[in-house]
């Protein structure tokens, strides 16, 4: 983190957007990130705020990233404001705690970088944004079977009737994906039993 106190953007956050229950996440190693979690339901009013506020604005979105941490999920935005005098980045995250559907309000008409990166979001992680204008694959065809970066998924052997892993085409990390796919799969089906 760059030139920003966190815990007096999550105070500002929390006195001009009631109920984002901003906090403030501050790591004692200096070489590490910190970030700001804030309630999923208000992230789009404090991304209004980051962006247009006087005092610590943000006027550029970097990047979304989804996390898959088994229990919940969470959306992480990277902002920065280039400024020569005063340039800052920022992390902010939402936790979702709704594996089945999980979902946040868009950020596009704030931050129109979100457009690709929500799709790329929802592609690999089926997380829906709210009030997005064109929430579709990006990176995967648009009939794909699930998320393929979330932690529980397992990889069809074909698509389309091709071999997704050809024998005369894997090296060891891929045979090794294999493997835990099948342990995934195995664990899936007994649970479910």
């Amino acid at each position: 983190m760059h030139n920003v106190d966190l815990n007096q953007l999550a105070s500002l956050i929390n006195k001009n957007v009631n109920g984002a229950n901003a906090t403030a996440h501050v790591p004692e190693d200096k070489k590490l990130d910190g970030s700001i979690t804030v309630e999923t339901s208000h992230v789009a009013k404090v991304c209004e705020w980051l962006r247009g506020n006087s005092e610590i604005p943000f006027n550029a979105l970097q990047s979304i990233s989804g996390v898959d941490y088994m229990e919940w999920m969470e959306v992480c935005y990277m902002f920065a404001h280039f400024d020569v005098a005063a340039p800052r980045e920022l992390i902010l995250k939402v936790k979702l705690t709704d594996r089945v559907n999980p979902n946040v309000d868009s950020i596009m008409k704030t931050y129109p970088a979100a457009d690709f990166q929500e799709r790329e979001c929802y592609d690999m992680f089926g997380i829906k944004f709210n009030n997005h204008k064109d929430l579709r694959r990006i990176l995967c065809p648009d009939d794909w079977k699930g998320w393929p970066l979330r932690k529980d998924y397992v990889a069809e052997k074909t698509y389309n009737g091709m071999d997704i892993y050809p024998d005369n085409k894997m090296n060891y990390e891929d045979r090794d994906y294999i493997v835990r796919q099948a342990m995934i799969k195995k664990a899936q089906e007994t649970k479910a039993q």
